[in-house]
């Protein structure tokens, strides 16, 4: 079973999660894509903690698409480790986010890898279209 803690910080989200067996390659090592799978947890926490779920939010007729990643390797997280993935909003635009990850390993702080992603916000249809003012207004209050 996959268990996620998170505690909250000044404008940032403290995501941890136990590297599981099936994220690793044949040396044990977590494998690339997984950091953004971590990332994804963290940016859906901080959401849901300083705004609300992306449940409601798309309820509320807008989705939050990521269009734009990268990552940075600095070492590789094992099997069994508890990574950790502080995500901070940096940037709110009218139809974007952009949004800071730092995943470092739980016990020693040790970098892992820092990433970045850039989220649209589209209609129901999959049309690029301007963020509601209240949710806008919710996650500028809460921007880095």
């Amino acid at each position: 079973m996959h268990h996620a803690t998170t505690t909250l910080t000044l404008t940032a989200t403290v995501s941890e999660t136990r590297v599981r067996y099936a994220e690793t390659d044949q040396m044990g090592v977590a494998y690339h894509a997984n950091y953004l799978v971590w990332c994804e947890m963290g940016r859906t926490d901080f959401i849901r903690q300083h705004v609300k779920s992306y449940a409601e939010i798309e309820r509320d007729g807008v989705a939050l698409a990521v269009s734009d990643a990268t990552l940075r390797f600095h070492a590789g997280a094992k099997y069994d480790e508890v990574v950790r993935v502080e995500t901070t909003l940096i940037e709110v635009r009218s139809r974007a986010l952009v949004f800071d990850y730092m995943i470092t390993r739980a016990e020693s702080g040790e970098r892992l890898a820092t990433a970045r992603t850039t989220l649209v916000s589209l209609d129901p249809a999959g049309k690029l279209v301007v963020m509601p003012a209240d949710l806008r207004a919710r996650l500028q209050a809460v921007a880095g």
